[in-house]
C-alpha cells in the first residue's frame, strides 16, 4: 500500500508496463478499499497504470467517497466537496507518477463520484467507465465534455440503481457533449464477466479511435 502525506487519500499505485494503455483511476463501491478494483482494472486494461484511492467517508465503518442521507439520496454539498478533493488528489498523483489524465473506472458509489468529477472537474479525467452508477447531482452544472467518451453499464434487475436512473445519467452526460455508450445487462447490482468483457472491448475501441485521430492530425 502506498501512503503519502503529500497526497490526500490512502491509495495504491501500480505502474503500467504497456505504454499503449491509458492509466485507470479505480473507484470502489461502498465497503471497498484501495485494493478492491485492482483485479478488475488489470482484466479490463492489462498493462495500464492503476491509481486506486480509498474513499475518505465512513458509513457504518465502510469506506465511501461521499456521504448520503439515505439509499439513493446524496448529501450533494458533501458530494461536491469530495469530488473536488478527489480531483485534486488525481492532479497531484499525475504529477508524482507522470501519467496522463486517467480513465475513471468506477463501480456503484465509485461510479457516482466519477460522474460527479466529470461534471465538476471535466479536465481531470480523460474518459469514464461507469458501472451501476446514477446521476449524482439533482442540478448538474454546465460541463464541457466534448470529445470525451463514457461507457455506462447498468443492470436490468438492479434494485439499487434501476435502469431509468442510469438512463438519466447517460442523458445528462450526452447533453454535456460526451460520446456516451450505454449498455443494459440482464443482471443486478453485482458485476460479472460480461461487464469485464464489454469494458475491455470498449476501451480497445477508444484506443484505436484515438490512435486514428492522432494519425490524421499528423498527416494534416
Amino acid at each position: 500500500m502506498s501512503v503519502n502525506p503529500a497526497l490526500s487519500h490512502i491509495y495504491r499505485f501500480v505502474p503500467g508496463n504497456d505504454p499503449t494503455r491509458p492509466p485507470l483511476l479505480l473507484l470502489h463501491g461502498t465497503g471497498g478499499d484501495e485494493s478492491d478494483l485492482l483485479p478488475l482494472g488489470k482484466s479490463i486494461s492489462p498493462g495500464s497504470p492503476l491509481l486506486s484511492p480509498r474513499g475518505k467517508v465512513l458509513e457504518g465503518g465502510m469506506p465511501r467517497f461521499f456521504r448520503r442521507l439515505a439509499e439513493g439520496v446524496f448529501d450533494e454539498d458533501d458530494l461536491r466537496r469530495s469530488a473536488n478533493d478527489l480531483a485534486e488528489f488525481v492532479e497531484e498523483a499525475r504529477k508524482r507518477y507522470g501519467i496522463a489524465a486517467p480513465i475513471a473506472l468506477g463501480y456503484s458509489n465509485g461510479g457516482n463520484i466519477a460522474a460527479a468529477m466529470l461534471m465538476l472537474r471535466s479536465q481531470t479525467l480523460g474518459a469514464g467507465i461507469l458501472l451501476r452508477a446514477m446521476a449524482p447531482l439533482s442540478k448538474p452544472p454546465r460541463a464541457d465534455l466534448a470529445g470525451k467518451s463514457i461507457l455506462v453499464i447498468s443492470g436490468a434487475h438492479d434494485p439499487i440503481v434501476p435502469p431509468d436512473c442510469s438512463e438519466g445519467l447517460a442523458e445528462t452526460l450526452s447533453l454535456s457533449g460526451a460520446r456516451v455508450d450505454r449498455r443494459v445487462l440482464p443482471l443486478g447490482h453485482q458485476l460479472s464477466q460480461l461487464d469485464v468483457k464489454l469494458s475491455h472491448q470498449w476501451l480497445l475501441e477508444q484506443t484505436v479511435r484515438e490512435g486514428s485521430s492522432a494519425n490524421e492530425a499528423t498527416r494534416a
